[in-house]
């Protein structure tokens, strides 16, 4: 106890005497990636050297990108990286001591916990510790490394776990954090919080239950001294999982005394043997394979079992992956087929067998005409299987190095992997992963060389016919779209100005200013962009593609089966990445295949995965038609409220935006002048309850619609600018929008609704009074009350998952995955069925006259208006959103132009029926109109004195 109180005191004091001379052994970096703002933390580590004390390794936090360039040190970002730290060291220590030197040798960064070894030297060791970490962090901010708040920590490299030797997948494991400083605990693995599916956290221990080959990293306890956090760390280790593969795990031979052969496969590092009856058989071992030969005795045909077991590795065999069985059977009925590694069959069974020397994987055959016949081959280039597994626990720091070796495997092996569906599946898993490991760094030119040199190989005219047979297998979750995809994700994050130019494939990324203007020099291709117009200078990607419209498939919104469409990719495929929004972009594309008709522009949809055209036009121009011109916008209609489906066709869109608009416009309008008419005439037409109850209805109708219009608006907007680009619609910008629009749409319907019950009261009720504040509070609970329950509910239920909001056209409540619309659709119809009902009865009795002979003609009018009111506005909305129920269930552009023109106009329906056709109101407002036209006409004035009224005679006083 006493020497760790020791060994407290003696690094807290080293902390303060020893200031910065004690300062580096880690340097952490970390960084806000625009424009994404993904934080990643980078390290450099380097030790001190001051006599006579030793160094301390400690950490610094930079809000900078890390690029995968810093693995390189022969890179100039590297070189840059470490003159301006070892600069901004010197600088630091000579500005608070003209005597004082200082040097540092920084030899190597990682994200996360990016580690570089080196020295730092200095000669004062008594600088004030918080003046020198104030000063290095000012002098590197001010060379553009701008040091995070709070960003040092003491860093130091320990064994954290007692188990020795190579760990395992499935293995526990289970690290303890030295006690060597005293505080609360807290772990980090690779600089993240550990996830509590997967880790326990107890005290000082954190265990990993089951460990896989993702879990390899830096693990790091981190515990408080008296001034900075001081970090223990371990870098672990867990070895790639076994694979062994033996074929069909059943197989039946004939009981004739034959001997057949058994194989057994194994990845590189591990080693098998066959056991029968825990006895191990003597085998034959080739370079990647063993095989064991059983012979079948006439007199004893039966079954056994043989086992494929790792060996040397006893403390394995527990786990599943230790081993694959292979039950031996024997029949004397009749077969068709028969092979001595294979077994017998009849016709049509099948079977799978191992793949040939240098590959991994399985091959399915058929038994046809006597013949065990090659169904479907599942083979992967081993060099190939093993990068897949190495990526599944792959650092960032070394993508660069994984990429190049990609690259040189493919290179190497070119028509085998052209010609293997299994090989380029796997090849396009291997780029995906890497995308998805690039979302929160950045790259330089060679990562991104060798990720498209690879995807060169794959897209080549030697792989046309693979391509063809995974598409035609697959109608949703292509290998195509998922390559097509990995090319998006991985191009969002390039860092540099740089180009390349490879056989089908042409990048571009640089600066541009005010516009852009670029064409494309593959052989045999003009493909020509053009964005005009931007005011800053913003970082253009484009990627020209020559091959890829043989590659990804060719459904539609119409036809989601590759195999019976007729429509072709009939020209080049372009990917931009634009780090601000623009407006308007054009494309120009030679037509590849002039014997094809009817061209279309169009940008593949990932969230519908098909090619979609909304908001696309196309030219048609050259030569004989030889070039086709798309020039790309969005356009949102009222449309997308109800309907699932997606107006593609861009005459048709853009017609149903003019309806939507050139409404909504007069709607917004009718509802401001009705707004206004009831501010002017509300003391008039608001002399009885019944009266001031159907005049609130109408104000909260109208203020409802109002405010669901402007959010619509809104959430156009939103969608307009997210399509342009090519993106999902944010469902982070888009969720208050819509729950806004919803809640109020919803509020809309039910103060309709309180007009019904209104009604129902005043017909059922007649001789009833309830008091106006009793009729406000039931109205308001109602009116608003209800929807907003209706809408909590629905953005609980649907957030989660993150389904609240749709995902492909517009900004409203998702339908493909939730259903989450007809949280809106269910009530908003039910409240028009109900009205209905009603305005049935109200004039059932009105017509009886069983309504007003005992009432005021005050009364009798409001009733009158009321009826009339919901009797009209009710069927309105009903149609209206019955129609909205049409364009659920069919894409016919004539039901979407209805609705569009009747929802655009509900406002001035409700300006005109709830307002204008009132005389009362029309009274009101003429009177109050004329009486302010009097008051403002000039009078000659008298002083004629006081007039007081006393028992009904005028007196003057």
């Amino acid at each position: 106890m006493a020497s760790e109180e020791r060994r407290t005191k003696y690094l807290s004091g080293a902390i303060i005497l020893l200031t910065f001379a004690c300062f580096v052994k880690t340097l952490q970096f970390s960084h806000i990636d625009e424009p994404h703002h993904h934080v990643i933390k980078r390290r450099a580590v380097f030790s001190t050297v001051t006599p006579p004390q030793t160094g301390i390794e400690m950490s610094m936090t930079i809000d900078k990108p890390f690029d995968t360039s810093l693995t390189n040190p022969d890179d100039n970002n590297y070189k840059d990286y470490v003159k301006k730290i070892q600069d901004a060291v010197q600088e630091t220590y000579h500005s608070l001591d003209n005597h004082n030197n200082a040097s540092v040798n920084i030899t190597g960064f990682r994200p996360g916990s990016t580690i570089a070894d080196g020295t730092v030297t200095v000669t004062n060791i008594y600088l004030d510790f918080f003046s020198v970490i104030t000063n290095l962090s000012n002098i590197l901010l001010s060379k553009g490394i701008p040091v995070a708040p709070n960003g040092f920590a003491i860093s130091e490299q320990k064994t954290l776990i007692s188990t020795s030797g190579k760990f395992y997948p499935q293995q526990k494991l289970e690290l303890k954090c030295p006690r060597s400083v005293y505080g609360n605990i807290t772990w980090k693995v690779n600089e993240k919080d550990p996830d509590s599916t997967k880790y326990t956290i107890s005290s000082d221990t954190l265990t990993l239950n089951s460990a896989a080959y993702s879990d390899n990293g830096r693990y790091s306890c981190i515990t408080q001294t008296s001034f900075i956090p001081y970090i223990q760390w371990q870098n672990i280790v867990i070895e790639q999982q076994p694979r062994i593969t033996v074929g069909e795990d059943k197989r039946v031979f004939p009981c004739d005394g034959r001997t057949v052969q058994l194989t057994c496969y194994v990845n590189a590092g591990y080693s098998v043997e066959w056991v029968l009856n825990g006895i191990v058989q003597a085998s034959e071992i080739g370079s990647d394979f063993i095989t064991v030969n059983h012979t079948i005795k006439k007199e004893s045909c039966g079954e056994v079992i043989y086992t494929c077991r790792l060996k040397g590795l006893q403390q394995l065999l527990d786990y599943s992956y230790s081993a694959r069985n292979v039950l031996v059977n024997t029949s004397t009925e009749d077969f068709t087929c028969q092979d001595n590694a294979l077994g017998i069959g009849k016709t049509n069974d099948r079977t799978k067998g191992l793949c040939e020397s240098g590959k991994e994987g399985s091959i399915t055959y058929k038994c046809i005409s006597k013949v065990w016949e090659i169904e479907q081959d599942d083979c992967v280039l081993k060099v190939i299987k093993d990068l897949e597994s190495r990526v599944q626990g792959l650092l960032v720091t070394a993508i660069p190095e994984f990429m190049e070796n990609l690259t040189n495997a493919v290179n190497q092996n070119n028509a085998n992997v052209t010609q293997s569906a299994a090989t380029i599946k796997i090849i396009v898993e291997i780029l995906s992963n890497i995308a998805d490991l690039s979302k929160n760094i950045t790259h330089n030119k060679p990562v991104m060389e060798s990720f498209l040199n690879t995807v060169d190989i794959i897209v080549s005219d030697n792989s046309s016919k693979t391509w063809s047979d995974l598409n035609n297998k697959n109608t949703t979750g292509n290998t195509s779209v998922k390559l097509l995809q990995a090319i998006e994700n991985i191009s969002d994050r390039l860092s540099d100005v740089f180009a390349i130019n490879l056989s089908s494939i042409q990048l571009n990324r640089n600066t541009f200013k005010n516009s852009f203007n670029q064409t494309s020099q593959l052989p045999n291709s003009t493909t020509q962009i053009v964005i005009p117009d931007f005011s800053n200078p913003i970082f253009i990607t484009v990627i020209f593609f020559s091959k890829l419209n043989d590659v990804l498939p060719t459904r539609n919104s119409s036809n989601n089966d590759n195999r019976t469409s007729e429509n072709r990719v009939n020209g080049d495929v372009v990917v931009v990445k634009v780090n601000e929004t623009i407006k308007n972009i054009t494309f120009a594309f030679d037509i590849t295949n002039t014997s094809l008709g009817n061209p279309q522009c169009v940008f593949w949809n990932f969230y519908l995965d098909r090619w979609d055209s909304t908001g696309c036009k196309v030219k048609i121009t050259g030569n004989e038609g030889s070039k086709v011109t798309c020039e790309c916008n969005h356009t949102t209609s009222f449309s997308i409220l109800m309907s699932p489906f997606a107006i593609t066709d861009i005459v048709k869109s853009t017609a149903l935006a003019y309806i939507t608009y050139i409404g909504v416009a007069i709607s917004m309008a009718s509802l401001v002048l009705c707004l206004i008419i009831e501010i002017i005439v509300w003391k008039s037409v608001t002399q009885n309850d019944t009266a001031y109850m159907r005049h609130v209805s109408i104000v909260n109708i109208a203020v409802s619609l109002l405010i669901a219009n402007i959010c619509f608006i809104i959430g156009a907007a939103i969608a307009d600018q997210d399509i342009k680009q090519g993106l999902m619609i944010s469902v982070a910008r888009c969720s208050p929008v819509v729950f806004f629009m919803h809640f109020f749409y919803l509020a809309l319907f039910f103060w309709m609704l309180i007009s019904a019950l209104l009604l129902l009261y005043r017909t059922v009720m007649v001789l009833s009074q309830m008091s106006r504040t009793k009729m406000m509070i039931i109205a308001f609970t109602v009116g608003y009350g209800a929807p907003l329950l209706i809408a909590v509910i629905t953005v609980a239920s649907t957030a989660g998952a993150e389904n609240y909001v749709s995902k492909e056209n517009a900004c409203w409540l998702n339908w493909t995955e939730s259903k989450a619309l007809l949280a809106f659709v269910i009530p908003a119809l039910a409240i028009v069925a109900f009205n209905i009902v009603v305005v049935v009865v109200a004039l059932f009795k009105l017509l009886r006259r069983g309504v007003g002979a005992t009432t005021q003609p005050d009364d009798r009018h409001v009733f009158v208006i009321i009826v009339r009111c919901v009797a009209i506005l009710t069927p309105i909305f009903g149609l209206t959103w019955g129609f909205g129920i049409g364009t659920m269930v069919s894409p016919d552009f004539g039901i979407h132009v209805v609705f569009a023109i009747l929802n655009s106009f509900q406002g001035f329906f409700v300006l005109v029926f709830g307002v204008i056709l009132d005389n009362k109101v029309c009274d009101a407002l003429l009177k109050r109109l004329s009486l302010n036209n009097l008051s403002s006409t000039p009078t000659k004035s008298t002083t004629a004195g006081t007039s007081s009224t006393q028992q009904g005679v005028p007196q003057r006083t």
